[in-house]
């Protein structure tokens, strides 16, 4: 029980890495808060995570619903000391197609979401607190079709250097973990720019990894718990790749 009497925020919860965040957590004695933009896909991944958890819909981007996140957490626990930045988004394009929009949306979920998270989270997290940024190795790595989506991940990592460094004096650790490719539904909307169907791009993408595998969602919470307790107690403005090897050789 490792997060015992601890409460933790996990954004983006209600399916893939999130929601395998949020249960492993669950299990190791954490109050849970999840967010989703999707009631129903919240309610159901809200069903599936063990011990106390909390449900509340919201859409990272939307500063509104984040006040709403903050003010159910105040109300019920009256502090944090996790939070996980997991919420976001991949569109692939190539650079050419590339919109103002596209960008926009990207760059909204990924890198603004995760600021406004933690900033409106803040003054909740006691000293002591961890906060786990999910990243992606598409930060290091060149991955045609996924410009803005790595710029908007490389911002991420950018970000854990700097509040390290501000937040160190509070007593708070700001780490990020960086996932390779990784067996969930967001590897589904991918398929179409790859031109493959989700079995054949899956069969692809275990071709990139060192390991010659996709990763598993359990893995990646594996490291989110390790960031996110005692253990790495002296761990801060670092990066921690669960990817098979994929940035790394």
């Amino acid at each position: 029980m490792r997060l015992a009497n601890k409460v933790a925020l996990v954004t983006g919860a209600s399916a893939g890495l999130g929601l395998a965040i949020a249960q492993r957590f669950g299990t190791e004695g954490a109050h849970v808060y999840i967010t989703g933009r999707r009631k129903d896909a919240l309610d159901a991944a809200k069903a599936s995570v063990e011990g106390r958890v909390t449900a509340v819909p919201a859409d990272v981007t939307v500063s509104d619903e984040l006040d709403r996140v903050v003010d159910a957490i105040r109300r019920e626990s009256g502090h944090l000391d996790a939070v996980v930045a997991n919420a976001g988004s991949i569109e692939r394009t190539n650079f050419g197609a590339v919109t103002e929009e596209h960008f926009d949306r990207t760059f909204d979920v990924n890198a603004r979401g995760a600021l406004f998270t933690v900033q409106k989270t803040l003054p909740l997290l006691r000293a002591g607190s961890s906060i786990v940024l999910v990243g992606s190795v598409a930060a290091v790595k060149g991955d045609p079709g996924a410009g803005a989506y790595s710029a908007a991940k490389a911002a991420v990592r950018s970000y854990a250097r700097t509040w390290a460094a501000e937040f160190g004096d509070r007593g708070l650790r700001v780490n990020v973990l960086s996932p390779g490719p990784v067996d969930t539904p967001i590897i589904d909307g991918q398929s179409g720019y790859f031109g493959l169907d989700p079995a054949a791009l899956r069969k692809h993408m275990s071709t990139l990894v060192p390991m010659g595998r996709l990763g598993l969602p359990d893995e990646i919470a594996n490291g989110a718990l390790f960031l996110a307790s005692d253990e790495s107690s002296f761990m801060t403005g670092a990066e921690l790749c669960i990817d098979g090897g994929m940035a790394q050789v």
